[in-house]
């Protein structure tokens, strides 16, 4: 896939802050909804602080050669929601266990890139070799299909017999809202010049936010609430003077310390260290789907101990401001793919971008008032081209071997049937292991059963 701006390019100042913006676009709805979920008063603007700060310190490990973007991690929320869960009658603990346990997460990384370090990344290509990697790729696009599609429609009911959302009221203005900016992110980026080619997403979520304003207006002219697609409710806000500063978890976190004992501890331990393993094999599959992207080896320049290191670091940092352990983003590499514009600079400026905006609460506000239709729409592009650009990595695999069709088959299957494990620590704690590590997991396991043929086949033919 030819870069129009590749990892070392510097866009013109003037143009790369509109592709900053874009990549922010692209990661702001995942980035404010995990401390959203979450809850106990977390913050959105602090999210997206610390989404920033954890890139920034990521970008730095890897020495300005990996454009990744790293923002709020949604297989944490079960072990954030422990964090609370554990805190009991001091929710100032609950914060402290945020931070305790993205500390954990995050020592799992830096041990994991000391392995690598040691002993090399031969041992990765041999476990999971493109015929695992490649199909993982795939199902971490099309795990987000259903969310996406959910958004678009509003969350309309879905009716068992005719197998369909019922079209009607603002699940269908949804639809419409979602479709304009689909298809105005496909026009801009087959049809438009080099320039408008550069920001399909913005183009994209723009023209469905006009829609989306438009059904709004007649909303209020009409007084039928139906219509009103955009909640402009979200501005009265800027009434509270606290909303035009992010609330660091570490100033709540600090409270807490007095209140930890052992037992909450291994709590924390329990909660946040068993996902952390989870994450790592998510970190894999996307710098092998971006270093296929971007046609360079990652894994090798500037290697995966840099990268995890990188990783495990951005996340206890952009914890220390935001809460929320960071992971590497498929919607920024999805949008690497489809703007064709790999410069890091784009994204360490996106990454500046998102700690000067936590700050400037008008703007949060209008990028939280973006209809989860229009985002979404948008979002069904970006999430195909993650899966596209995993089965692409399939192409050289030789499909003719059963072997190498097992494995592809059963990742698949376990993937889009969400084939997702939870396994019960308490009465209020539950591991999960989501459908992409399932998949992944599975996928190694047949390779390994299968591959003891290939090489009885391969001793046959030296012989």
């Amino acid at each position: 896939m030819k870069m129009v701006y590749n990892v070392n390019d510097r866009p013109p100042i003037g143009k790369n802050l509109v592709y900053a913006l874009q990549q922010v676009l692209a990661i702001l709805a995942a980035t404010v909804a995990v401390p959203y979920l979450t809850g106990h008063g977390m913050s959105q603007a602090a999210a997206l602080f610390g989404a920033g700060v954890g890139t920034l310190v990521y970008l730095l490990f890897t020495k300005f050669k990996s454009p990744v973007f790293l923002g709020s991690s949604f297989a944490f929320l079960g072990s954030m929601a422990a964090a609370f869960a554990g805190a009991i009658g001091s929710v100032y603990l609950g914060f402290t266990g945020l931070l305790l346990g993205a500390i954990f997460a995050g020592l799992v990384y830096v041990v994991l890139a000391l392995i690598v370090k040691f002993f090399g990344t031969s041992w990765i290509d041999k476990v999971m070799p493109p015929v695992v990697i490649g199909p993982t790729v795939a199902i971490i696009g099309l795990s987000l299909a259903n969310t996406a599609i959910k958004a678009v429609v509003n969350y309309a009911a879905f009716d068992g017999d005719l197998g369909a959302f019922i079209f009607t009221g603002n699940a269908g203005l949804g639809i419409i809202c979602g479709m304009v900016a689909l298809f105005g992110t496909i026009i801009a980026s087959v049809y438009g010049g080099k320039n408008m080619k550069l920001i399909p997403f913005i183009i994209g979520i723009g023209a469905g936010y006009v829609v989306a304003a438009i059904f709004t207006g007649f909303g209020w002219a009409t007084g039928n609430a139906a219509l009103k697609v955009i909640d402009f409710t979200v501005f009265e806000g800027l009434k509270d003077p606290k909303a035009w500063l992010p609330d660091f978890t570490f100033i709540n976190a600090f409270k807490g310390i007095g209140d930890i004992n052992g037992a909450y501890i291994g709590t924390i331990a329990v909660a946040y260290i068993p996902v952390a393993f989870v994450v790592f094999a998510e970190h894999l599959a996307d710098h092998k789907n971006i270093s296929s992207i971007i046609e360079s080896d990652l894994l090798t320049d500037p290697g995966l101990d840099k990268t995890l290191l990188g990783d495990g670091i951005g996340s206890m940092a952009g914890a220390f401001f935001g809460g929320c352990p960071n992971t590497t983003y498929g919607e920024s590499i999805g949008c690497v793919a489809i703007s064709k514009n790999a410069s890091v600079s784009t994204v360490f400026i996106a990454a500046c971008m998102c700690i000067v905006i936590s700050f400037f609460a008008p703007f949060v506000l209008l990028l939280a008032s973006i209809p989860g239709s229009v985002m979404n729409g948008v979002c069904i592009a970006l999430y195909g081209f993650i899966a596209v650009s995993g089965l692409k990595m399939i192409q050289k695999v030789d499909l003719e071997d059963n072997g190498n069709l097992f494995v592809v088959s059963a990742i698949l299957i376990a993937g889009v049937g969400q084939f997702a494990l939870a396994f019960k620590v308490n009465e209020s704690q539950y591991i999960v292991l989501t459908e992409v590590a399932c998949a992944l997991i599975l996928g190694i396991i047949v390779n390994l059963v299968v591959s003891f043929k290939k090489k009885a086949a391969a001793k046959e033919d030296n012989e």
